[in-house]
């Protein structure tokens, strides 16, 4: 129903970054930053009608460069082990950001870009049209990437990222949105009492630095088995060593049947909020907050340990190194294109 638009701050780039708002008649608002195409709030209603904001984020720019929190990540979300994969017989050397690998596209990834606005169309499903030119070498990835991503808000309240892109030489792309959700409106509560259901029969085993193997097991009779629906809490801090070792789920799920399906639901019993998850993507990473930096978030709020939860849709974590994964390189003339869904309802 409407579209705002105010000045948020400006990047270190010297760039204005811009935030937009997005408003349905049901009076849900979505604000965005051309910084990174974050998600800076998400206003839902509860059951009661009572708007509340459903992400984590901060009031200010600056703290967004530290961390990845509403963010749209790129060129290769989650990731990369060892810091480099073989194509076509060429070995690409990536920046090592995460220990021995490479995580969300690198230190200089599209976290910290102020996007282009590209189109804004208002109405009764607003929608945003930003664009990017990520240049052949971008953090060492081959290619000249050329992206636009659509932001729409629908007028029975599904929060649509749609992902478009071209390039000029084979190159991997794995997008996705980092939004920390917590569906209770109140920053300083747990997520533990969220009830997650996911639509996945199996997950990708890693090694301890979250770099997969290569297997592809059942999550029959593991804590890590959500088809059903449970609590979060119920396993999360469950005998397990990957558990223990993480401080709760920093998992990648392998999403049931193929093309654009239903990947999770979560419901919060407290307020009635309900977010399910539609993609085309093969997988979605589950991230429970284990590690908050500890800083100050929106309306002075510490950051707090499980205090969010993320789901990711995505290619699985190292695609490019594991030919038994679902993956498929962007190559020229063959646009990408794929879409994420975030639907909220009460109950």
């Amino acid at each position: 129903m409407s579209i705002a638009k105010s000045v948020f701050g400006t990047a270190r780039c010297g760039k204005e970054v811009e935030k937009y708002v997005l408003k349905n008649a049901c009076g849900t608002e979505v604000h965005v930053l051309t910084f990174g195409l974050r998600i800076q709030q998400l206003l839902v209603k509860d059951r009661n009608g009572n708007l509340g904001d459903v992400v984590l984020g901060y009031d200010t720019l600056e703290p967004y460069y530290d961390d990845y929190q509403g963010t749209f990540v790129g060129r290769y979300a989650n990731r990369i082990g060892k810091a480099e994969f073989t194509l076509d017989g060429v070995t690409y050397k990536l920046a090592k950001n995460d220990g021995e690998n490479t995580l969300h596209g690198g230190p200089m990834g599209y976290h910290i870009v102020v996007w282009d606005v590209a189109e804004v169309n208002d109405g009764d499903e607003p929608s945003i049209v930003f664009t990017h030119t990520s240049p052949d070498g971008d953090e060492n990835y081959p290619g000249k990437l050329d992206m636009k991503v659509t932001y729409s808000l629908s007028a029975d309240n599904e929060l649509k990222f749609t992902y478009e892109a071209v390039t000029d030489k084979k190159t991997p792309f794995n997008p996705t949105n980092h939004s920390f959700f917590n569906l209770t409106g109140d920053h300083n509560k747990k997520v533990l009492d969220a009830q997650l259901t996911l639509n996945a029969s199996n997950y990708t085993t890693v090694s301890d630095d979250l770099i997969p193997d290569g297997q592809i097991l059942s999550v029959s009779g593991t804590p890590l088995d959500f088809t059903s629906g449970k609590k979060l809490g119920d396993d999360m801090f469950a005998d397990d060593h990957l558990i223990q070792l993480c401080g709760g789920f920093d998992h990648n799920f392998c999403v049931d049947g193929e093309g654009f399906r239903k990947h999770a639901e979560v419901y919060d019993e407290e307020s009635g909020r309900v977010m399910e998850v539609y993609s085309d993507m093969p997988g979605v990473q589950l991230y429970t907050f284990n590690k908050a930096p500890g800083g100050i978030g929106k309306k002075g709020i510490k950051m707090g340990d499980h205090t969010a939860l993320c789901l990711e849709t995505q290619f699985y974590p190292d695609s490019v190194n594991h030919d038994n994964f679902p993956f498929e390189y962007v190559v020229p003339g063959t646009p990408f294109k794929s879409e994420t869904v975030y639907k909220f309802s009460t109950k």
